[in-house]
């Protein structure tokens, strides 16, 4: 074999595992960013700890999707990424039930407890004395 050929397979043979790699780095990086966005979709905190907590008033109108409301709600300020609310909303039980009307919610509540008061299904049980 002549040193030209030697090189070039040798070249060949490096651009080949190099583009391995990368493939293998953004196959690792995707996989790490897809768990850490599916783990906060379970566990994701309020946006203010409960005695830092401030009321916004949210307004939901008739036709509005669940798109239009993730980002009026980080608007507001009461949640931090809109396209997780987007897929939280869509996995829970309030999916279809949330109902048009003014709505004071706070940074101190999850978004399960802000789904919760929006399709007016809170727990309105009252202790009897």
């Amino acid at each position: 074999m002549s040193a030209r050929k030697v090189v070039m397979k040798i070249v060949s043979i490096s651009f080949s595992i190099l583009i391995l790699i990368l493939l293998v780095f953004v196959l690792y990086r995707g996989g790490q960013m897809a768990y850490k966005f599916g783990y906060r979709v379970f566990t994701e905190k309020a946006v203010n700890l409960p005695d830092e907590g401030k009321d916004k008033v949210v307004t939901v109108s008739s036709g509005m999707g669940a798109k239009e409301l993730g980002e009026l709600l980080k608007k507001k300020g009461l949640i931090r990424d809109a396209n997780l609310f987007v897929l939280q909303l869509k996995l829970s039980a309030y999916a279809k039930k949330i109902k048009e009307g003014t709505y004071t919610l706070s940074t101190s509540m999850t978004a399960q407890e802000m789904m919760q008061i929006m399709s007016a299904e809170a727990d309105d049980t009252e202790t009897e004395e």
